[in-house]
């Protein structure tokens, strides 16, 4: 199963970052529409979400609503409640089905991965979180023993969608790659 992360507060952008539109369509429709492809798919709200919720049900999309108290504690809910689950962040709008895979194929079910891509795949104008080396992507596997690192390929997948810039740059390289992210 493949749970979309959806019910953060969305600080930085100061919206509900589900919802805003790259290239004219939802961000959760970008990763809901690769997640899809690969296996079953629920998206994850919190109270923080009310217009992630109505999309759900307008495009009859699997939802569930979590306590909302953090991303920790929210995951930990959803492994409490689903047991291990592939995990996506609704703000990564150019994951592709590929990348799913990849992590699908790789997870043993117990062992927690955390989706990475070497700083040499990074693009330059992008500045993602960076730990031991890596640039940390919003793609992930959640297990209940242990945990490692998992080198994905797509570079696209430091662009996490945070604030306003990162909205325009997301919108620009749509226009770009084109439909590119959905047919991988």
């Amino acid at each position: 199963m493949i749970i979309i992360l959806s019910g953060g507060k969305s600080t930085r952008m100061g919206r509900e970052k589900p919802v805003l539109k790259i290239a004219g369509r939802e961000m959760l429709l970008w990763v809901y529409g690769a997640a899809f492809r690969v296996d079953d798919v629920l998206v994850a709200l919190s109270k923080n979400t009310p217009k992630t919720k109505e999309l759900c049900i307008k495009e009859r999309i699997p939802f569930v609503e979590t306590p909302g108290k953090g991303y920790v504690e929210d995951v930990q809910w959803l492994l409490d409640e689903f047991g291990p689950f592939i995990s996506s962040s609704a703000d990564i709008p150019f994951v592709k089905p590929s990348d799913f895979y990849a992590v699908k194929k790789a997870f043993n079910g117990k062992t927690s991965l955390t989706g990475v891509l070497p700083l040499q795949k990074v693009p330059k104008d992008l500045k993602p979180l960076v730990y031991r080396g890596y640039a940390i992507v919003g793609l992930n596997a959640v297990g209940f023993e242990g945990e490692g690192f998992f080198e994905l390929d797509n570079p696209l997948l430091a662009l996490n969608v945070n604030t306003p810039e990162d909205l325009k740059l997301a919108e620009r390289i749509a226009k770009m790659v084109g439909r590119w992210t959905q047919e991988k």
